[in-house]
């Protein structure tokens, strides 16, 4: 729960830093800048993802399925962020990492990560692949330990077999 926390406030953060040209202001009745669209859907993204962490299994579930449907229609940045998103949430029934870091990867592997959405994807992809990475470091050191284990078994049934 607390890298969930720690993502969604370092996206807000991001979010927040988009650059703003101030020597020219948008004049009145303009439409919002693409920056400006992106910067509303990752900050809608993690109240989203807030939401949903505090629903009850089966409409968590509810939520997946939808997310689904909009990325069936949208394969573009936010279908797949959004997605990403859901799939990473620690503690429901259908966490798949793997599935999150493989939608994350086109948008977060952009060379220059210049959007808000881009940089949002590039945040939770680290958080995501540094969480597999520690689950994988975690496997290996479990396997080894069960290793030594086995060889300690061994050796105690050497000494209980050998005649005194």
């Amino acid at each position: 729960m607390i890298r969930i926390a720690v993502t969604i406030a370092c996206a807000a953060a991001l979010a927040a830093c988009a650059p703003v040209p101030l020597w020219t202001p948008a004049p009145a009745g303009a439409s919002a800048t693409r920056e400006d669209r992106e910067s509303r859907q990752v900050l809608e993204l993690i109240g989203y993802a807030q939401r949903v962490a505090a629903l009850q299994a089966d409409e968590q579930q509810r939520e997946l399925n939808a997310s689904t449907q909009i990325f069936s229609k949208d394969r573009g940045p936010y279908g797949r962020v959004r997605l990403a998103l859901l799939l990473s949430l620690p503690g429901t029934a259908f966490n798949d990492d793997a599935k999150a870091i493989g939608l994350l990867e086109p948008v977060a592997s952009t060379e220059a990560a210049s959007s808000p959405m881009q940089q949002f994807a590039g945040l939770l992809y680290a958080q995501i692949a540094e969480r597999l990475r520690e689950q994988r470091r975690a496997t290996q050191l479990k396997e080894q330990l069960d290793a030594l284990k086995d060889v300690e078994r061994k050796i105690m049934e050497r000494e209980q077999a050998r005649p005194r």
